[in-house]
């Protein structure tokens, strides 16, 4: 008797062990699934693109999103468009510039967590009217928490001002309260695209 009930004993201590071990593997199991879907879950984020009229942002969408040039038209409203890029998914919202229709971009501002501020770098007569346009919106409330990026675009023109000239016509070392970046582009050749949506994505992961 004494034999068999060292031997039940046994027995029960190798059932819990088992049971033990396999609690562990699910545990480690749901702890991996995490791990993964937190690695490579696709991320979301909201993007507004705003600028002046003929800075180059619709062109700049359909690059990203098409790896194309297209032919565009002023914009009379807004284009929206998602681009994948590095696992993550950007709605892009790409908002008309001409001035009767900047009061109207006020109602893209909710929940944008990334505002892109495309300048026409060879526009010299109106980098004045672009800064005084992106520090009116950054005054809004509803984009206090938005990371900026500027792209000073159309740089393969000759005339065309640097990025440190336009960083100081813009007057973007004054927003100490802000994360921001300038980045050099070409929208026709996509040059400088990739490396902003870099920074960008970054920058917003990094604030969640």
């Amino acid at each position: 008797m004494k034999i068999h009930r060292q031997a039940m004993e046994l027995l029960d201590t190798a059932s819990s062990s088992k049971n033990a071990g396999i609690v562990n593997s699910k545990r480690m199991g749901l702890t991996f699934t995490k791990l993964f879907s937190r690695l490579f879950a696709k991320k979301e984020m909201r993007i507004l693109m705003v600028g002046l009229d003929a800075a180059g942002k619709t062109t700049i969408l359909y690059k990203l999103k098409l790896g194309e040039i297209v032919t565009t038209i002023p914009t009379i409203g807004f284009n929206v468009e998602t681009v994948e890029y590095k696992n993550i998914s950007f709605t892009v919202w790409d908002v008309g510039g001409q001035d009767k229709i900047r009061p109207l971009w006020r109602h893209y501002f909710q929940n944008t967590q990334g505002l892109i501020f495309v300048v026409d770098s060879n526009d010299r007569d109106r980098v004045v009217e672009a800064r005084d346009e992106l520090h009116r919106m950054l005054n809004e409330d509803e984009l206090r928490d938005a990371v900026l990026l500027v792209f000073a675009n159309k740089q393969d023109l000759p005339n065309a001002m640097n990025a440190a000239e336009i960083t100081d016509k813009l007057g973007l070392h004054s927003l100490r309260q802000r994360h921001w970046y300038i980045q050099s582009t070409c929208a026709t050749s996509g040059e400088g695209l990739y490396e902003g949506l870099d920074w960008l994505s970054n920058n917003i992961a990094n604030k969640a």
